[in-house]
């Protein structure tokens, strides 16, 4: 444990991988994630495992389910003398919060081939006191309202975006908010507390991942320290 530590300096952890078939590359894949700087003590150590562990569950997940794909994709264009297909994959992350003992982020892969593009994310927010992830409980008043909270934003902001004609939305989208809702999709930033919902769940593909932000003086959200 270290209670005096405040912020963590990371560095990016980087690696790639092809895969090849009848000599060919048919899938590219790369990884960013952060390492932190030193690499030394419990919380460091702890930090480090969990993105190379990521990491090492991504490419995984790139040869059991992107491969065999990709190399299908690949028989079928030169059997039928077709254009080559481009698969590719990478996984980034990027800090949206650190200070006050509270360091948060969000992980994405993109995943690219003839279908198109899908967009994973996954939001982590670190006790760095404690050494460990925090729910987003933490971080609302009672464990009661926090359901009720996000999905409550979140109606209300794409209802906003309606009137103001912005923002693509499904039919279905108040379905969606229910169905899709998942209180470990979130992350902190300097302007409040973000949540988000799966790629097409809510929205069409073009939209991308769908943000709400609960900014910290809203009840029943409780800010971090020094936010």
């Amino acid at each position: 444990m270290n209670k005096e530590l405040t912020y963590l300096e990371t560095e990016p952890l980087t690696a790639e991988r092809e895969w090849v078939s009848d000599g060919m590359v048919v899938l590219h894949a790369s990884v960013r994630v952060p390492r932190p700087v030193p690499s030394t003590g419990g919380v460091f150590r702890r930090v480090r495992r969990y993105y190379q562990l990521q990491s090492q569950a991504f490419f995984r997940y790139c040869q059991r389910e992107l491969l065999p794909q990709a190399a299908a994709e690949y028989a079928a264009a030169l059997a039928y003398s077709r254009p080559l297909p481009d698969f590719h994959a990478e996984l980034d992350y990027h800090v949206t919060y650190n200070e006050g003992g509270f360091w948060s982020l969000y992980t994405q892969s993109r995943e690219t081939g003839p279908g198109g593009t899908l967009l994973v994310r996954r939001g982590d927010t670190w006790d760095l006191g404690a050494g460990y992830p925090v729910p987003a409980a933490k971080f609302f008043s009672g464990a009661g309202p926090l359901r009720k909270a996000l999905l409550s934003a979140a109606e209300t902001e794409i209802q906003r975006r309606q009137a103001a004609g912005a923002g693509l939305w499904r039919e279905d989208w108040r379905r969606g908010l229910r169905r899709f809702y998942n209180p470990d999709n979130y992350y902190l930033t300097e302007d409040g507390f973000a949540f988000f919902y799966p790629m097409l769940s809510i929205a069409p593909a073009s939209a991308g991942i769908p943000v709400f932000t609960l900014p910290y003086r809203k009840e029943p959200l409780r800010a971090p320290e020094n936010a």
